[in-house]
């Protein structure tokens, strides 16, 4: 009789192990808080556009020897991937010469920030880059 019970009792505990794992993999997403990611991007695009560019002129200004630059850049890195994130999918956005000058100046400042973070920013870079936010800004203040 005990045989005979072992393998029916065998069966229900595989079943009920795996009626639990489903349940919990169901669930689990519905009760763990979701928090959402901070963002400093109000959603117009023109005063997010010179509010970024007027900060990394600043974080590109930082003089090579300042204590304070290694955090600069990598607060700067945030606001550059926060701003590509809110708008390279809008196309109302994406599409005008204000953004790809934008986006320019942006990928040019993050790969070297990101490729050399040890290294100050090249002073022809720095030139390069302050000309396309200033050019990215004026763009932006025309087109609205």
């Amino acid at each position: 009789m005990i045989i005979g019970i072992n393998p029916i009792l065998r069966g229900f505990i595989k079943a009920a192990v795996t009626l639990f794992i489903c349940v919990c993999i169901t669930f689990m997403p519905l009760v763990t808080p979701v928090v959402a990611a901070r963002t400093t991007m109000t959603g117009d695009f023109a005063k997010d556009t010179v509010a970024v560019s007027q900060s990394l002129q600043e974080t590109i200004a930082i003089p090579n020897d300042d204590s304070g630059r290694s955090e600069a850049q990598k607060e700067a890195v945030v606001l550059i991937t926060d701003y590509i994130s809110r708008y390279r999918n809008r196309p109302q956005v994406n599409e005008t010469v204000s953004y790809t000058t934008m986006q320019t100046a942006l990928n040019s400042m993050a790969g070297q920030i990101k490729t050399f973070s040890n290294r100050p920013i090249p002073d022809k870079l720095k030139a390069r880059l302050s000309k396309e936010l200033s050019k990215a800004e004026e763009l932006v203040l025309r087109e609205e």
